[in-house]
């Protein structure tokens, strides 16, 4: 593109601008390292793998003219200069980390809908007063190292760094020592970098949008978590001469939390999860009684006071349970993320993207956890959803239409721009 264009003539066209063919082949060229026979991405992070994708991305954000540069704990900045330094950046991002089992997708184009933004408005010569920082951010996933959503949390301090640096693989290898071994432990310092907004696009993962028929989810928030470990412990004995009725049978009352579980879920919609993802039964025999049952539970809801209230029955159910079938039990919190409002104005600003593109969207909720969870502590922040093909993530089949991911990214550049002038 050849005619210079300004900031009101980008946010009053109604033109995608962006180049979808370009997004895509990006998108496909990364998905080549660590590529999957069923079609998906194995690249977890800081591997030989997670360095060769870093190493391509830095190779084209340098080629569109950013500058890089990398955090203690492995973080990716491409920075492109505004014409007000002291500007804080309007920043985008996601990560390319990937399940074990991960799909082309997920992480992966928050990244490069990131680096198109970058090379159009290098095409359009547009300049904006802010800079535009592309992140990406360290081991989003978890899938190797715990905790998940590491780089995000380590920079918006809701994480320690050294401890951070500390955490170990199942083979005992070490963060630090594997950001030091793939060249990543970068120089940057990790806290006091101010955000001038943050908006994250990201396929949906789930089916909503699909089932709506909606191109774009405008995502006003991310539903609040609490995760337990319970154990139930009972009597083992003999599956032939134990009568019913004095049995102490451990799974049997797993079987009721499990359904209290899903009943709570249930009944406290909209906006609530209820789930039972683990179940381990001691001894395992066919002839025991189980004695010991350990399971995990996994509650959402958008609310804080449905979602407190969501554990409190749980509570009940549990005592209820317990009491009926002589059990004992040991509850434990194993993570609580409060409910979280994405800014007004990040959210306007998709919201008017959409409409302006003339693109069909809705009002959306994010069940899952992603880095502009964190990010949202130091800036304001929000995120764009895409549709993926029936719902599915985390996953090797995987899948978005080149269209659907070009109307986020186009999205996301007249967001990002909306916040980046004036």
């Amino acid at each position: 593109m050849n005619t210079p264009f300004t900031p009101e003539t980008v946010l009053t066209s109604n033109a995608p601008l962006i180049n979808t063919q370009r997004l895509w082949q990006s998108l496909m060229d990364l998905a080549r390292i660590g590529a999957t026979p069923k079609g998906g991405v194995c690249r977890l992070a800081l591997t030989d793998l997670d360095k060769q994708a870093r190493d391509l991305f830095i190779q084209w954000c340098e080629e569109a003219g950013c500058t890089v540069s990398v955090d203690a704990i492995g973080n990716i900045f491409a920075r492109r200069p505004g014409r007000d330094p002291s500007r804080a950046p309007v920043m985008t991002g996601s990560h390319i980390d990937t399940q074990p089992t991960g799909g082309k997708f997920d992480g992966c184009f928050g990244v490069m809908a990131g680096l198109e933004v970058i090379r159009t408005l290098n095409d359009l010569k547009l300049e904006t007063d802010a800079p535009i920082e592309v992140v990406v951010w360290t081991n989003e996933e978890g899938s190797r190292f715990p905790p998940c959503m590491m780089g995000s949390g380590v920079f918006a301090g809701k994480l320690d760094l050294a401890d951070t640096l500390a955490k170990q693989d199942e083979r005992g290898l070490v963060v630090g020592e594997e950001l030091q071994r793939i060249g990543y432990a970068g120089s940057r310092a990790v806290l006091g970098h101010p955000v001038g907004a943050y908006f994250e696009a990201h396929i949906e993962q789930g089916p909503i949008l699909e089932d709506q028929r909606k191109t774009i989810g405008v995502v006003m928030g991310c539903l609040g978590q609490k995760w337990f470990d319970l154990t139930l412990t009972g009597v083992e004995a003999h599956a032939g001469p134990t009568p019913m009725h004095l049995r102490k049978d451990a799974l049997v009352g797993a079987a009721q939390i499990v359904s209290a579980v899903n009943r709570i879920g249930i009944e406290s919609q909209p906006h609530a999860c209820g789930t039972v993802g683990c179940l381990n039964i001691h001894p395992g025999s066919r002839n025991v009684i189980p004695g010991e049952v350990k399971l995990t539970i996994d509650f959402r809801h958008l609310h804080a006071d449905k979602l407190q209230a969501m554990v409190d029955q749980l509570q009940q159910a549990i005592d209820a349970t317990c009491q009926q079938h002589g059990l004992g039990y040991q509850l434990t919190p194993t993570a609580d993320f409060p409910p979280l409002d994405f800014a007004p104005e990040c959210v306007n600003a998709v919201r008017q993207g959409a409409a302006q593109l003339g693109l069909s969207h809705m009002d959306i909720v994010s069940g899952a956890g992603h880095d502009a969870i964190f990010i949202a502590e130091l800036g304001p922040a929000g995120m764009i959803f895409v549709p993926c093909e029936g719902g599915i993530s985390h996953n090797e089949i995987e899948n978005a239409t080149p269209q659907d991911l070009g109307a986020g990214c186009a999205v996301l550049f007249r967001a990002m721009v909306n916040v980046a002038v004036g």
